[in-house]
């Protein structure tokens, strides 16, 4: 047996979907307001897993302007067929449902080619006689169902009417369709029970890609929804695939809670083995709750040291609340690979290479609590217990002028430790953010001018704030709650906390050295 860790890819990647070239394993997330859009990974034996790219880097393929908190690109599919890569996806925001191609994985992926169907979630299904289906949410008077169509695969145009192809087991919210079709059946998986701590995943099947579709008798196939709070929560949203030697693997999505009910990493991808028992059904882990430890046979042998390690651009982070350095320094002409812009951002306030090593920021009217893309780089927060330090230099000009470092989850709840000037001195303050309230930490005057340590540390529980010249003068400014920056405490979020740096007003951040390291501290 090979054992591994769950989470596999940890943080704010939900609704993960996942497809098999050869031995190769792709697979993509959700990304809603973050810039470059739908984040993509590869592994060759689904417990460890390198982030590769992004598949939406131009703004034409995902227009973000203005959208809402949670807005933007929701719950993409990835599949491959006859030598190339397709993704669906919604623009919740702006246009709807699409779908992009590529031929070359590590390439740039076409324009959006848009599908006239609505509902979120579409997924694409290629059947074996070269029809190409079309599936997503579909909108009825008191609920909701999954609806299909058939597409050209060229034009995205429709070939037939949207059909009701199944209402779903009984849970709210059917949504995430994905087709397969194995043995003779086709089945149809589904995310039912809404997004959160009655979340599940479903299936169906039938005799045609159109139904009727037989609910198995086993539903939920997956679900956390009577479990106790210490197991991981809002499990579902799953994605199904075979490995060469025929086993098959479920992704989905899921949840660690800090204490009753609340969360703030954001939902996480997360690994379980399934088998298929006589009646052609599939079993989920053989029927057993999701734990951190779990085992599985016939991965590939690197997974075997049971590390989970995930392998993300220029740094390395494990799976677990290991204490291993993980950096995230900002090296030659272009940010780490994890790292993300809010909405569309101005790529004029932005600069690596006016000063080789350091990333300038140029501040503008749009700030961290504004609906729009402010000045801002960051990377999801992945562990419970970390550390996050940046070198800043910066001259702000007036009281509404600041840089610095942030913990953010929303323009309305985010944690900001920054530099800027109150009473005409240039001081280090932290800003707190949380629904319609603001307050300010009693500001640390600094004396003198030149580079500022910057960090931020965490547990479960609580962020700590810092600042100093170096290491060994570092100052505590404040703390703040996890509690308050978790979706349970804010309007319904999709998303997770980041860790960035930020540009306000007329000011310019200078930043060098950014460094995550998770673990204890």
């Amino acid at each position: 047996m090979v054992h591994y860790k769950n989470p596999v890819i940890p943080g704010f990647y939900p609704d993960p979907s996942i497809c098999r070239k050869g031995e190769d394993y792709y697979l993509v997330n959700s990304s809603f307001e973050y810039f470059p859009g739908i984040p993509l990974f590869h592994s060759r034996n689904l417990v460890q897993w390198e982030q590769i790219g992004h598949v939406l880097t131009r703004k034409t393929q995902a227009v973000l302007d203005n959208c809402p908190a949670s807005g933007g690109i929701w719950a993409p599919t990835i599949r491959y067929q006859e030598g190339r890569f397709y993704v669906s996806a919604t623009n919740f925001s702006h246009g709807g449902n699409f779908f992009v191609w590529t031929d070359d994985i590590y390439g740039e992926w076409s324009e959006p080619v848009w599908v006239s169907q609505g509902g979120i979630d579409p997924s694409l299904f290629f059947d074996d006689d070269g029809c190409v289906y079309f599936a997503s949410t579909y909108d009825l008077p008191d609920g909701q169902a999954i609806g299909q169509c058939q597409i050209d695969i060229k034009s995205g145009e429709r070939l037939s009417e949207t059909r009701i192809i199944w209402e779903g087991s009984g849970g709210k919210y059917p949504e995430g369709p994905h087709m397969f079709r194995k043995n003779g059946w086709y089945y149809l998986m589904a995310a039912e029970g809404g997004t959160e701590y009655g979340h599940m995943v479903t299936i169906a099947r039938g005799k045609s890609p159109w139904g009727s579709f037989q609910s198995c008798p086993g539903n939920p196939i997956l679900t956390h929804r009577d479990t106790m709070l210490h197991h991981f929560q809002a499990v579902g949203h799953g994605d199904m695939v075979d490995t060469p030697d025929g086993d098959t693997w479920m992704v989905f999505h899921g949840i660690r809670t800090t204490q009753y009910m609340l969360h703030h990493l954001g939902r996480e991808t997360m690994l379980a083995p399934v088998a298929w028992n006589e009646e052609g059904w599939p079993v989920v882990n053989d029927g057993r709750p999701i734990l951190e430890d779990m085992e599985g046979v016939r991965l590939q042998e690197e997974a075997q040291n049971g590390s989970g390690e995930i392998k993300t651009g220029n740094a390395n982070a494990k799976t677990g609340e290991e204490d291993e350095k993980c950096e995230g320094d900002f090296f030659d002409k272009e940010l780490p690979v994890r790292w993300n812009y809010l909405r569309n951002p101005d790529m004029s306030k932005y600069s690596l290479t006016q000063r080789p090593g350091w990333l300038k920021l140029t501040g503008s009217d749009a700030k961290l609590d504004d609906l729009a893309s402010p000045t801002f780089a960051g990377r999801r927060q992945q562990h419970f217990d970390m550390t996050a330090s940046v070198w800043l230099e910066t001259e702000p000009e007036g009281e509404e002028d600041a840089a610095g470092l942030t913990v953010f989850h929303t323009n309305e709840h985010h944690y900001d430790l920054m530099v800027t000037k109150r009473e005409g001195k240039r001081c280090a303050i932290l800003r707190k953010r949380v629904g319609d309230m603001k307050t300010e930490s009693r500001p640390f005057v600094l004396q003198e001018k030149g580079a500022l340590l910057l960090r931020v540390s965490s547990d479960k529980l609580e962020y700590r704030f810092f600042a100093g010249k170096d290491e060994n003068s570092l100052k505590p400014l404040g703390s703040g709650r996890t509690q308050l920056l978790s979706t349970e405490c804010m309007v319904m979020t999709f998303t997770g906390c980041y860790v960035g740096v930020f540009a306000e007003g007329a000011c310019n951040g200078w930043f060098h050295g950014f460094e995550y390291r998770p673990g204890q501290n």
